[in-house]
């Protein structure tokens, strides 16, 4: 098991939703850093308040790369955690292999690049919608399921040449990674077998049948007097770019939707004057960040934080992205839904080097399929009260389970 400085306080919830927000606040109260342990009797420091998330997200001194910062670990040792650290990737790379890296993805993910996307994400939300149009009117629909994941997913699949037979199982493998509440060891385990054997499956078709998308790109990818993409930084880029590409989408079209249907008086506003979408969009990033918390990080050195909380080196750093968004010092009233709000500043997508590379990609995604949401269906209503909208299980992805809706289209 990997060393701690430190004995826990408590262990982390994750029943997320209400639960994980309520956690945040706790931590928060209780110091700059707080000692919890995590599943599979995991140890690490939560960071919960803003100040001081900016500062770790940063700091020299904090690593993404365990098998260089900790002896104590062996890869595969927690199996919860091994899809997250035990990756050759831009998540888990660092300085000048994380620029070769960096450099190779860049030219797939140009501003240009991206929007010049937005006619084919219009029209997977229009055949989506047109499904939408032919369920009855007024009995609940999962809009998760069939609108919310969908779309994200059929375009990060085009994007990258899934194969129509593959994408069930990718997107099962990207769902089941984000639960962590009382997941079997064997489970984890498993999980971890299947995502490289769907990537290894996808890199074997491009060979045979290279196109043009994204995995055929990576594979043809040079940039000079840089060595390419090796065979195991192939496959964990793909589930780094396929998974943080879609599933981070899904949250935040959820969480969006919901909250204008839950403030009917703001999404009036918006429909008035749709300039202002990028304002519900960024409000509900800051609100309900779709990443609560990202493993792992490393501690290179001793960090002291101040209230006698020392950071050891070693120690691993669970930084939460979300509460940075949901804190009182950094916003005035953080759990209050405002798309009038003059700062909606928020990490959702992280800071520094690691900042994520598909951030333009989700902001289009989320423009296109909210607004269009709300076109075709100008009544849908939720199904049941917006406090009883189950969470998604996990103290990593802050999303629903389901959104219940009524479409009351006719």
């Amino acid at each position: 098991m990997v060393d701690f400085s430190a004995a826990p306080t408590t262990q982390i919830d994750s029943r997320g939703g209400k639960c994980l927000y309520a956690q945040i606040d706790e931590f928060r109260a209780a110091g700059p850093a707080v000692a919890v342990e995590l599943p599979e009797g995991m140890l690490a420091w939560s960071i919960t308040r803003g100040d001081v998330v900016r500062r770790l997200l940063t700091h020299p001194g904090v690593s993404r790369n365990v098998t260089k910062n900790v002896p104590s670990y062996t890869p595969g040792e927690i199996k919860w955690l091994s899809p997250w650290v035990d990756v050759e990737s831009m998540s888990t790379a660092e300085g000048r292999e994380h620029q070769r890296l960096r450099q190779l993805v860049a030219p797939a993910l140009t501003p240009k690049r991206i929007d010049a996307m937005r006619p084919h994400v219009e029209l997977v939300a229009e055949r989506l919608l047109d499904d939408l149009a032919t369920r009855p009117p007024d009995e609940p629909v999962d809009l998760h399921t069939i609108y919310s994941q969908q779309l994200p997913t059929r375009v990060i699949c085009d994007l990258f040449g899934v194969p129509d037979d593959l994408r069930s199982e990718v997107l099962r493998i990207l769902r089941v990674v984000l639960n962590t509440d009382n997941v079997p060891e064997e489970e984890s385990a498993a999980v971890y077998v299947d995502m490289n054997v769907a990537m290894r499956t996808l890199i074997d078709l491009k060979r045979r049948e290279p196109s043009d998308d994204l995995t055929s790109f990576l594979m043809a990818a040079r940039v000079e007097g840089e060595e390419p993409l090796s065979e195991q930084e192939l496959v964990d880029m793909l589930l780094l770019l396929i998974g943080g590409g879609s599933q981070t989408t899904v949250t935040l079209i959820d969480h969006t939707v919901r909250e204008l249907l839950a403030h009917p008086d703001q999404l009036a506003t918006l429909l008035a004057d749709p300039a202002r979408w990028p304002d519900a969009i960024e409000e509900a990033l800051r609100a309900h960040c779709p990443v609560a918390a990202l493993p792992m990080r490393w501690a290179k050195e001793d960090i002291d934080l101040g209230e006698g909380t020392v950071i050891r080196a070693g120690d691993a750093i669970l930084i939460s992205y979300l509460a940075h968004g949901r804190d009182p010092a950094v916003h005035e009233n953080p759990g209050v839904f405002d798309i009038d709000r003059e700062n909606k500043e928020h990490l959702a997508f992280g800071a520094g080097p690691h900042f994520c590379p598909g951030a333009r990609l989700a902001r289009l995604e989320a423009a296109v399929a909210v607004p269009a949401l709300f076109a075709r269906f100008p009544n849908l209503a939720l199904a049941v009260p917006p406090d009883e909208i189950e969470p998604l299980r996990s103290f990593m992805a802050n999303d629903v389970a389901s959104l219940p809706v009524l479409l009351r289209h006719s």
